[in-house]
């Protein structure tokens, strides 16, 4: 049955890998959603062609140059307001006529919209993890202040979100974060110091834009999720783990007091979460293709590898941390990633530039959002010096 009212959703960062599997799931669903918003940061043509599709109320382009181009191309269609830059990009995602504001953005970036949005009484569908990485604390406390809800996007934590329904009242003793190990699992030290940007590209189970590619490579990213799900799930450092399981069939699991463990399975595809996070409470009926378990006779585990793969052993450390720990490590990883993709830094020197940052940036154990925002800009010249030592 439809919704008499279809769902408003504005979607930042419609045009990365997220954003535009999220506008499959909603061509998919005729009737129960419209498109309020649509953002990218500089892919015109593709934002063009989605606000001609979904006739949006606004579009925001983030690269400000291109609002020109952005504006000429809609001149015809005036129901949708062009607007330009991360000021604007806040102003939308707070703005009344939206029921969630899907965040999957990339990075930093998706921080201040994110509160906006909160503060305007927005349900946030969050796809970007370090919204939760560099201001948990006071993220978590905004999403009680205003009584929204706070989705989780990410399959892992979209499993742990699913296995806590019904358990309310059934405290977590633990839960336990899958990952695919990467394309290099079980490689050593010397062998990663080899690694190209080509090779590191290519993610065994899941389609993803560059920067995300690259951080599940260095295992980086399944350390942002450690410490997302710290705050999403209100836990203890120590109540977080990490096991590999190359398949990515199993997405993450939920330990009670009981020692029972429940798990959420499935095919490695981003569909079902975005789906599951935009229709919740409701499970919506799809043609997303089905697991079967004779096609993966064999589901396998191992210990992660935190020696090798050392950015995995510092997010834990920034979450042990915390304060603006985890604040430095997102904004130090940023700066090193962006390095590695223009081949300027081999793989491992992207944990060096991370870890030296992580010691060299002012520490503060209680940030403020204003904290945070100045954090994320003094780490950003730290890390870019310590790359430009690098290169002299």
């Amino acid at each position: 049955m439809l919704p008499e009212i279809p769902k408003r959703v504005a979607l930042l960062g419609s045009t990365g890998s997220i954003g535009t599997q999220a506008l499959d799931v909603l061509r998919a669903q005729p009737g129960r959603f419209v498109v309020s918003a649509l953002s990218a940061q500089s892919n015109t043509d593709l934002l063009v062609a989605q606000a001609r599709e979904f006739r949006p109320a606004a579009v925001v382009i983030g690269d400000e140059t291109k609002y020109a181009q952005v504006r000429e191309a809609l001149a015809n269609q005036p129901e949708t307001e062009v607007l330009a830059g991360a000021e604007a990009l806040a102003e939308v995602a707070g703005r009344p006529d939206t029921d969630v504001v899907l965040t999957a953005m990339v990075g930093y970036a998706g921080l201040l919209p994110t509160v906006a949005a909160i503060k305007a009484g927005h349900d946030i569908a969050l796809a970007n993890k370090e919204t939760l990485v560099v201001a948990g604390q006071l993220i978590t406390e905004l999403v009680r202040e205003h009584g929204v809800k706070l989705l989780p996007v990410d399959s892992e934590h979209s499993a742990i979100f699913q296995c806590l329904v019904g358990e309310e009242q059934n405290p977590i003793e633990k839960i336990i974060l899958t990952a695919s190990g990467g394309p290099f699992r079980g490689r050593s030290r010397a062998q990663l110091a080899q690694v190209t940007r080509a090779q590191a590209l290519k993610h065994p189970n899941w389609d993803m834009g560059a920067k995300i590619t690259i951080d599940s490579a260095s295992l980086m990213n399944k350390g942002l999720e450690v410490i997302e799900a710290k705050w999403l799930f209100g836990l203890r450092n120590e109540q977080v783990e990490v096991i590999v399981h190359p398949q990515s069939i199993i997405h993450s699991l939920v330990q009670f007091e009981d020692g029972s463990l429940k798990a959420q399975l499935g095919l490695p595809d981003m569909k079902l979460p975005i789906q599951y996070a935009l229709g919740y409470p409701q499970r919506l009926p799809n043609e997303f293709p089905r697991f079967s378990f004779l096609d993966y006779p064999q589901l396998t585990f191992e210990a992660a590898d935190t020696t090798a793969f050392r950015n995995l052993g510092l997010a834990f450390e920034a979450m042990r941390r915390g304060g603006n720990a985890p604040c430095i490590l997102n904004a130090a990883n940023e700066i090193a990633v962006a390095a590695f993709l223009r081949d300027e830094i081999g793989f491992l020197q992207m944990s060096e530039v991370v870890e030296t940052s992580l010691a060299r940036v002012s520490y503060l154990a209680a940030p403020t959002l204003a904290d945070y925002v100045a954090t994320d800009q003094e780490t950003r010249r730290v890390a870019t010096e310590l790359l430009q030592t690098a290169r002299a």
